[in-house]
């Protein structure tokens, strides 16, 4: 297409990049009725759930036992003040600075198969942001048996830089994978800054996919 072409097709349409007009209010009066609940507030965790408040989802449970310390402030959303405070905690304080009608359940405890039924019993949907592949796999077990109908968005394959075309959306059932889901975090695949943010807002972006149609 000429830049003339794309020029006139959107010279033709209203554009409002503020969000003041079109159908923005209405999707945020949507969101405000809905509880997402983050497993997890580290990389991908703490920029999903900014990401939805910022959206204007209503209600976040977020859950994480883990204290911040200087290596995280690489890739999550939480600031060199902030070292030593608990995830959850920190992550609450910097929501309800960017959303404070985002209402905000900060539960510090390390989550099992025991605790996660009662923490998320109430969302209508959970987005799993757990370091390691046995957690993961310990809340997909715990979701499927807990939770059938409630959707789970899973991030796998976070780990390096660039390859952004190896980065998408699989889905299983009510089971969604955001990532390349080979390339796990490790010494050879550090956890950096731009594939983090990229898959979290692939997870909060699919979040609020499924939140508007329902």
């Amino acid at each position: 297409m000429t830049f003339h072409k794309l020029n006139k097709e959107f010279s033709n349409k209203t554009v409002d990049i503020t969000g003041c007009g079109s159908i923005f209010p209405e999707i945020k009066e949507k969101l405000s009725k809905k509880t997402v609940g983050i497993a997890g507030c580290g990389g991908l965790g703490s920029n999903a759930a900014v990401a939805l408040a910022r959206a204007g989802v209503g209600k976040l449970i977020i859950a994480d036992f883990d204290v911040i310390v200087e290596s995280n402030l690489n890739r999550q959303y939480f600031f060199y003040a902030q070292i030593g405070m608990k995830k959850c905690l920190a992550l609450k304080e910097n929501i309800i600075s960017i959303n404070p009608k985002c209402s905000v359940i900060a539960i510090d405890i390390e989550l099992d198969e025991k605790n996660i039924p009662e923490i998320y019993k109430n969302c209508d949907l959970i987005i799993e942001a757990f370091d390691t592949a046995e957690s993961k796999l310990m809340l997909v077990e715990t979701v499927l048996i807990n939770f059938l109908t409630i959707p789970l968005i899973i991030g796998s394959g976070v780990g390096g830089w660039g390859k952004f075309e190896s980065i998408k959306i699989e889905q299983y059932d009510n089971i969604y994978i955001c990532g390349d889901n080979t390339n796990e975090v490790s010494a050879l695949y550090p956890p950096m800054a731009p594939r983090i943010g990229i898959i979290a807002n692939m997870q909060a972006n699919k979040a609020l996919e499924i939140l508007l149609k329902s």
